[in-house]
């Protein structure tokens, strides 16, 4: 098949080029790629991230409960995202490597192979999760008003789960060929969207502003986070089909099954994908534990997450806009820029980090407020913030390093570090906290649940940095 695309990617290496749709990541300044990479997608990043942080501001003015239904909901929702990691990180390393050799077709095929796969993946596992959400919610929590906030809110997102990961992949493609902008913009322009309807959907009158909404509560926020999605889908899948975007996809390329491929994109990323189930089974098993100290604990635990993915944005931005300079030099054979890229993306994430969770854990109850009124609710998220907080600045520096596992598609220190972070440190230490501790006459209560998250994230660290001094990443090609 013909296919349009520029000349000087029908053969060899891309061809030099200026600004974010038109950038040589292999030559030039190191830390002025990787901020030309990363910014773009730390705030396309923020964008998405917003979706669920709005949600929960607004679902905070409706109750506490309503919060804690949405957070449980949260945590077997992204059980399913395990499939997500697996296709997506596999696909990362495969298109940055290929498109850094300047094999254009490759690329291509890549790309498509990861949109129709993960898509068809997100089908099963939406099916497996709509079984199986109820008992799961009702595992954790008793409350009426939990339980039907959480099945309002995740039914309409598992419905539609297929779109989210095909909506994934369109960005990853958009990212890992160069182009980080488009996807910034689509994101952001989703998540004000998001925020518009939000408001609009959940009630009958929009607090503050006297509009008149639909007043669908909780199913609303689901609702307005789904439309908002598709929209974004729509335009970024139209980027890549249209060929403006540097590789042109074909339709027919979407029915077509390249089995060399679809081995890749499922084994490259097991590591990767076993680390998220991992660190997800170990969430569940926390979040049982903090279900000991009530429906506000929940809540709280809820808003720390949201804050967790909020503020880790410049982190996931330099990691994911690292791994396509890591991946794209290694595939041009120069392993040492690759080095110093990540060693600049640890630095840069770290001391972001470090400024941001300062500021949260100076002014505890003022970021509790921004998410929800319950006083029962603030007063237990000022503990989670400080001690959550500083275990974020403790394996900031650890995560942005990881870029060069994502970009070499050596992916095994993921796994080996949330075993040993989440059920090697954070498991035991919670049996201890709260079982055994209490009967010596030592009570750390909810606080020994928070501080079972420095306790993972400093062994996390430790083991991620062990892994990257071994070097073994810069010799993986894929």
């Amino acid at each position: 098949m013909t296919e349009a695309v520029s000349p000087s990617l029908t053969s060899g290496r891309p061809a030099p080029y200026n600004g974010w749709m038109q950038r040589d990541l292999t030559k030039g300044s190191v830390v002025g790629n990787l901020l030309a990479m990363s910014v773009p997608t730390m705030f396309g990043m923020l964008g998405q991230t917003l979706y669920d942080v709005v949600d929960m501001i607004w679902i905070g003015r409706i109750s506490g409960n309503a919060v804690a239904g949405v957070a449980l909901f949260s945590a077997m929702f992204w059980l399913v995202e395990v499939l997500n990691e697996i296709i997506g990180v596999s696909s990362v390393a495969m298109i940055t490597q290929s498109y850094g050799a300047g094999d254009t077709e490759r690329t291509r095929r890549v790309i498509e192979q990861t949109i129709v796969f993960k898509a068809f993946m997100a089908v099963i596992a939406a099916v497996l999760l709509n079984l199986f959400l109820e008992p799961l919610i009702r595992f954790f929590s008793t409350d009426p008003e939990v339980v039907r906030s959480a099945l309002e809110y995740g039914r309409v997102r598992v419905f539609f789960l297929p779109i989210f990961f095909a909506t994934y992949s369109c960005f990853t493609a958009l990212r890992c060929t160069g182009d980080p902008g488009s996807q910034m913009w689509i994101m952001l322009g989703a998540s004000i969207l998001n925020t518009i309807l939000d408001p609009l959907f959940m009630f009958e009158t929009v607090p503050g502003l006297g509009w008149k909404g639909l007043g669908l509560g909780v199913f609303g926020a689901g609702l307005a986070t789904v439309i908002s999605i598709c929209l974004a889908f729509a335009v970024g899948f139209g980027l890549l089909v249209s060929g403006r975007n540097k590789i042109k996809l074909s339709i027919g390329g979407l029915f077509r099954l390249d089995p060399a491929i679809d081995r890749k994109l499922l084994t490259i990323g097991l590591p990767s994908g076993g680390e998220m189930l991992a660190r997800q089974l170990a969430g569940l098993v926390t979040t049982k534990f903090v279900a000991f100290y009530g429906t506000a604990a929940i809540a709280a635990l809820g808003i720390g997450n949201r804050l967790g993915g909020l503020v880790f944005m410049p982190l996931f931005g330099l990691m994911s806009g690292g791994g396509t300079i890591v991946g794209q030099n290694l595939g041009a054979e120069n392993p040492e820029r690759a080095e110093k890229t990540a060693r600049a993306a640890s630095l840069l994430g770290g001391f972001a980090i470090t400024a941001l969770m300062g500021l949260a854990i100076a002014f505890p109850r003022s970021v509790m407020g921004v998410f929800v009124d319950s006083a029962e609710t603030i007063e237990v998220g000022v503990s989670m913030i400080r001690l959550m907080g500083s275990s974020f600045i403790v394996v900031s520096f650890a995560i942005a390093l990881g870029c060069a596992f994502s970009g070499s598609g050596y992916n095994l220190p993921f796994l080996v570090s949330s075993l040993a972070g989440r059920w090697g440190a954070q498991v035991p230490f919670l049996v201890l906290a709260v079982y055994v501790l209490p009967r010596f006459g030592l009570v750390l209560g909810i606080r020994g649940v928070w501080a079972s998250f420095l306790v993972s994230d400093a062994v996390e660290a430790l083991v991620i940095l062990a892994y990257y001094r071994r070097g073994d990443w810069k010799r993986v090609r894929v």
